[in-house]
Formats: C-alpha cells, sequence, structure tokens
C-alpha cells in the first residue's frame, strides 16, 4: 500500500489533483494544471509526474483519451494532510445554529442533525441515537380519559416524553397507586431493566398487593412502559443527494437499501466510530459494510453530552466530497450538541 508521495512536487500535484476533481467531477490532465502552477510547471513536466503517481498507485484513468481522477488511496493521502480545522463560513454556522437551537432532547437533536449535515455536505446525514442513563426514567403518569381509555405518559431524564392511550378501564386511583409504586422504585432505570424487573414483581407480589398489581400487570400487557422501538434512534437524510450525482446505479441503490435498514446503519456507524475517539475520523471506502459500499466515504464523531456518549453522527457521501468542509461541519455540531443539550437542561 502506498505511503504517500515521495518529493515535494509529485504532493503537490496530487494535490491539486484532487482538488481539482472534486470541484469539477472531471478527470484532471496535464494542461488544466499546467495553467494553474505557481511554479509555471510544463504540461509535459506534469504528465511525467502523473504518470510516477499513477504507477505508485494515487492515480486512474477512467479511458484512454482522458484525465487522471484519484484512486481512494490519493483521498487517504489529502485528508491526511489537511491540518488544522477549516473555519465554517458564518452563513454555514447561522445555518447549523438555527436548526439546531431549540431542540430539547437527544433524539429531537439528532434528527435535526442528520437534516443539517445533509443539507450542508449535499450527502447523506446519518445519526444514531444511543441508550444510556439519561434515558433512564424519571417519572410515569397515568390519566383515565374515559370509559376504557387511559392515558400513559413516561417522561426520560433526557427530556424525552412518551404517551400512549391504552384501552383500559382501571380508576384513577388505580392509577395512581400505580404510578406511585413505579416512580418510587423504578426512578433512574432503564426502560428494558424496570420491564424485567416488573415482570419478576408481578410474580413475587401478586398476593401481597393484589389490586394494585392487577393494575400495574394490565398496565405493563398493554404496554404502557414499553420503550421505543429498538434501543437505538437512527435518522437518515438526504439520500436524494445522492441520486443527483454520477453514481453507479446498482452500487447506489445496493447502499439505499443499506442505509433504509436501521439495524444496518447502526452497525455501520459502529463498525467504523470509535466512541473513545475525540477528533473527527474519516473512513474512505467502507469495504465492510459490503461491495456498494466500497467507492464511498464517511466523515463521523461521537456525539457527547457532560462526557456521556449519547450517539453518533456523520455524512456518509461519494469520495468526491469537500473533505476539510465537512470534516469541520462534523466538529462544529459535535461541540454545538455537548453546548445546546446542557443549556436546555
Amino acid at each position: 500500500m502506498p505511503s504517500g508521495p515521495a518529493g515535494g512536487r509529485e504532493r503537490e500535484i496530487l494535490t491539486a489533483i484532487v482538488e481539482t476533481f472534486i470541484a469539477s467531477g472531471e478527470p484532471v490532465g496535464s494542461r488544466t494544471l499546467a495553467r494553474a502552477s505557481r511554479e509555471g510547471l510544463s504540461p509535459a513536466t506534469i504528465r511525467n509526474v502523473m504518470a510516477d503517481l499513477a504507477e505508485a498507485g494515487f492515480l486512474e484513468q477512467p479511458h484512454a483519451s482522458a484525465g487522471r481522477v484519484p484512486t481512494a488511496e490519493a483521498y487517504r493521502y489529502y485528508v491526511e494532510q489537511l491540518s488544522g480545522e477549516a473555519h465554517l463560513s458564518h452563513e454555514n454556522q447561522n445555518i447549523i445554529k438555527d436548526t439546531l437551537t431549540g431542540a430539547t432532547d437527544v433524539e429531537e437533536f439528532m434528527e435535526r442533525t442528520s437534516h443539517v449535515l445533509s443539507l450542508i455536505s449535499r450527502s447523506v446525514g446519518v445519526t444514531v441515537a444511543t441508550t444510556g442513563p439519561r434515558h433512564a426514567l424519571d417519572h410515569v403518569y397515568f390519566s383515565r380519559l374515559s370509559e376504557q381509555k387511559v392515558l400513559a405518559v413516561v417522561v426520560a431524564r433526557s427530556g424525552v416524553v412518551r404517551d400512549r392511550v391504552l384501552r383500559l378501564d382501571i380508576s384513577q386511583n388505580d392509577l395512581d397507586l400505580a404510578a406511585r409504586y413505579i416512580n418510587e422504585n423504578f426512578r433512574g432505570w432503564t426502560m428494558d431493566d424496570m420491564r424485567a424487573e416488573l415482570a419478576r414483581r408481578l410474580e413475587q407480589e401478586r398476593s401481597e398487593y393484589n389490586r394494585m398489581m392487577n393494575s400495574l400487570e394490565q398496565l405493563y400487557q398493554q404496554g404502557a412502559l414499553a420503550a421505543s422501538q429498538g434501543t437505538q434512534s437512527v435518522f437518515v437524510d438526504g439520500a436524494a443527494n445522492l441520486v443527483t450525482g454520477d453514481h453507479d446505479r446498482q452500487r447506489l441503490q445496493d447502499m439505499l437499501r443499506t442505509l433504509e435498514e436501521k439495524e444496518k446503519v447502526v452497525k455501520l456507524l459502529a463498525a467504523y466510530l470509535d466512541t473513545k475517539q475525540e477528533a473527527v475520523r474519516v473512513v474512505i471506502g467502507l469495504d465492510e459494510a459490503g461491495p456498494s459500499m466500497q467507492n464511498f466515504v464517511l466523515i463521523g464523531a461521537p456525539a457527547r453530552v457532560g462526557g456521556e456518549v449519547m450517539g453518533s453522527l456523520a455524512v456518509i457521501g461519494p469520495t468526491r466530497l469537500d473533505y476539510q468542509h465537512t470534516m469541520s461541519a462534523v466538529s462544529y455540531i459535535a461541540r454545538l450538541f455537548d453546548k445546546l443539550l446542557n443549556e436546555s437542561e
């Protein structure tokens, strides 16, 4: 595997090729580079360097008469050379802040983040909100709406509120007793742990608190305390950005099918993003996710609140992507995540 161009001229020309191809999407020829060369290099000199870069595995030629395009190795080298952190334009910063300000819980923030990432990167924005202490139970409330109708409200520590209307006939007094029992015994528990323990207690304590446990059992069986589907919420936005691009149709269809399956999205981000990482990670060629993803890139980072990892955010797009801009956007949102959600508490 090539480690990088050997000389300064080769590095400069490879960088120019990558940036020119990202901007235009067209194979890059020696004449185009010669016109932009600060050293006044001739097309012939540049052609010789390009031939060396192609032999080293950094360039390929789609057609015999065409210019050259960067390979995955060229993009990897290019990303490694990006130093420091580019500053987002004030316009993009304002777009991000306007989109995310007002989000009061992790899931809302993640949903908005997937949208704004797709908007700014013109690729696919992907976010995953994981469960954790902030998703633990804060309190429940049950209200009898009418005969055979009970409103069940579950509030998590993160601020997420879930409500369900159940077909049950339980008096308000018994509902209050059930809510008090749950709030006094299970505040701070995750929903899965609470449901498991409650099922155990329903068997052991039925005779001791028969009437109240009967009410709890009915609420339990009707899904009053059910967690949201799956343990992780997945948000994907911007698939249409890829459809408008110049991609292999079959590979694109396969990729879109992957993104439609939430479990695969969770596995994709888990495979490439380390929750312990501090910096934005760039992965070029998502081969582990399947053949349809090998020509795509993932730029992502974990999302934290007060040091606790609450999920992941990423952009998935073609290798011809504005890396510096997208890396800066992901980094900016990851920092903003902690700031805005801490302010909302």
